[in-house]
């Protein structure tokens, strides 16, 4: 007798053990996903639950701004705070704040104030405005203030001068000096005049010698204008107050009163980086008079003064730029101040002569409202341009954005942490999402649809600024723990009738779950939007979980894992069996 003989299927493995994160397009390389939420490649090449963040029991009212020094300060509802107390910078103005540290010093724009975090006492304002009306006396005297005993004044020079004698040529407006050795008159090149003003300390209190301010309505004209307070002095309880500036007094004036008034100013800035011990801004937009689209640096270690022009290396510095359009935004790349539009970068080389120089390269720029999205990575400056995600080594930037897909994005915000760069931004739906870069292994996660207003790391902590809450992205600061998150890897198509007719059996899930965490598993045929349920499941430790899927015919599909609660994803083993050709 014979009996029918059965044929074995033949049974083809397709295992999937690296993980290669997000790439929002249907045709994926094995391993990527079109979506991904709470995802992380920090145990790379497997598929992991980021870490549950942690909420700092810091009362947020109004956040304006943060910055990390030897701790964490930030601004809110207009005081500062620094290390977790109140500081005596208060009534600052609305909006959001650029703090930027140099030395022990945080400097806040565009409120223009400091605070010294090693000395409390040390505080206040970059400028400074001071105006007296009252009795002026007005004396020739040399740079330290020591006023001139006798200065002949005439056209001719005297007669049988003696060694040192000074003669004003009132004729050319000279002040000379008798030498005997040469027997010559030698001119004074700088020429200095002391202002003595009825008051008690009021001066010493607001500048500082060298201070660049603007002075008016002096009654010797040559005294107005840009000056530099070559000195100063006056003390509480002393009636007379004095400084010195460059100007001619031919003689002794004493008016019974005149208004004076003494201004130190700093520019109006978009954007402000430290760097080699100063401060660099830059400027676009009119000064009321003239249109500006400056760079400006201020005078070396002295953040008052940006009108410092003494001709030293030490000076102020500013240059006028011929690049269109406005800067998006500025940081210290490699010990350059490096300055973005979005067509252009801006690189200034410093120099120890002051004679700095400004590089510019036609080149994708900072994107217009996402000047926080500049952060360093390593030694690789991150940052999003108007099309995509720059990284930039001096040379000219690269794209590294190819797998967000064709959305654009902006107003993004970015910060560093290890090899990893996140970056918060906007649809053009007006969603905010938030991604992170693995830069060691290129690979990108989107990770949810979070709004940063700003990054900063501190210690083993990325802190984010989330609505007017501080979150520890790493979870290692102290505070209110996030609870078990939500999580999702969605595939792209997956093409399940092949040419030999092989059709899709189950799925092997090689995987580690904590107790109480949950998987459940969707397909979707043939793009119809409908995703069915294949399994629900709550794993425990390590271990295999096969889940069968009905076989069915179609031309391709998709697959959606989701879960809550901490996950480590080692496969994804599909079974494919061979079918018949009808």
């Amino acid at each position: 007798m014979h009996y029918p003989t059965l044929r074995h299927l033949a049974v083809t493995r397709l295992m999937t053990e690296t993980f290669r994160g997000y790439h929002h397009a249907l045709k994926l390389r094995d391993g990527e996903f079109y979506e991904t939420r709470n995802l992380s490649t920090e145990d790379y090449p497997l598929l992991t639950v980021r870490k549950a963040a942690s909420k700092l029991p810091i009362v947020q009212h109004a956040a304006q701004g943060m910055i990390a020094k030897d701790a964490l300060a930030w601004v809110d509802n207009g005081t500062l705070w620094y290390n977790g107390q109140p500081t005596a910078v208060t009534a600052l103005s609305p909006g959001d704040k650029q703090l930027v540290g140099m030395g022990a010093y945080i400097v806040i724009f565009p409120d223009k104030v400091y605070f010294n975090t090693a000395d409390a006492s040390d505080h206040g304002s970059l400028e400074a405005h001071w105006r007296y009306t009252g009795p002026v006396r007005y004396t020739m005297c040399d740079s330290t203030g020591k006023e001139y005993e006798h200065v002949t004044v005439q056209a001719l020079a005297p007669d049988a001068p003696e060694g040192g004698e000074l003669w004003l040529d009132s004729a050319g407006r000279q002040l000379k000096q008798y030498d005997t050795v040469t027997a010559m008159w030698i001119t004074v090149q700088t020429v200095f005049t002391k202002l003595s003003f009825t008051t008690q300390g009021q001066l010493k209190r607001l500048f500082g010698e060298h201070d660049g301010v603007t002075l008016a309505g002096a009654a010797l004209e040559d005294l107005n204008g840009s000056k530099v307070l070559y000195a100063l002095g006056g003390e509480e309880g002393r009636e007379n107050d004095w400084l010195v500036v460059v100007g001619i007094a031919a003689e002794t004036v004493e008016n019974p009163e005149d208004t004076i008034t003494i201004d130190r100013t700093v520019p109006t800035l978009d954007f402000v980086c430290e760097c080699r011990n100063r401060l660099w801004g830059c400027y676009y937009g009119s000064d009321g008079e003239r249109n500006l689209n400056e760079l400006y640096c201020c005078a070396l270690g002295d953040f008052k003064n940006w009108n410092q022009f003494l001709g030293l290396s030490t000076d102020s510095w500013r240059a006028s730029v011929g690049s269109d359009g406005v800067w998006t935004g500025c940081i210290n790349y490699l010990g350059s101040p490096t300055f973005f539009k979005e067509e252009r970068i801006h690189t200034i080389t410093p120099s120890r002569e002051g004679a700095h120089q400004v590089a510019e390269l036609p080149a994708r720029g900072v994107q217009q409202g996402s000047s926080r999205s500049l952060a360093i990575v390593g030694e690789t400056l991150y940052y999003k341009a108007r099309s995509e995600v720059c990284a930039y080594q001096g040379g000219f930037p690269g794209g590294v954005s190819d797998a967000l897909g064709d959305e654009r994005y902006s107003d993004a915000v970015g910060g560093a942490f290890g090899s990893n760069y996140w970056l918060s931004m906007r649809s053009a739906q007006g969603e905010w999402q938030l991604f992170c870069l693995d830069t060691a292994r290129a690979l990108w996660m989107h990770v949810n649809d979070t709004h940063v207003r700003q990054f900063e790391a501190i210690d083993d902590s990325l802190l984010a600024l989330i609505g007017d809450e501080l979150w520890d992205l790493n979870g290692e600061a102290e505070g209110e723990r996030e609870s078990a998150r939500e999580w999702l890897a969605e595939s792209g198509i997956l093409y399940c009738q092949y040419p030999d007719s092989k059709y899709l059996s189950r799925y092997n899930l090689r995987l580690r779950a904590e107790s109480g965490a949950t998987i459940c598993m969707e397909v979707e045929y043939d793009s119809s939007g409908v995703w069915e349920s294949a399994g629900r499941f709550t794993p425990s430790g390590t271990g295999t979980v096969t889940l069968p899927v009905q076989p069915r015919r179609c031309d391709h599909m998709r697959l959606r894992l989701s879960g809550r609660g901490d996950v480590k994803l080692f496969s994804i083993t599909r079974i494919l069996e061979k079918g018949s050709d009808v």
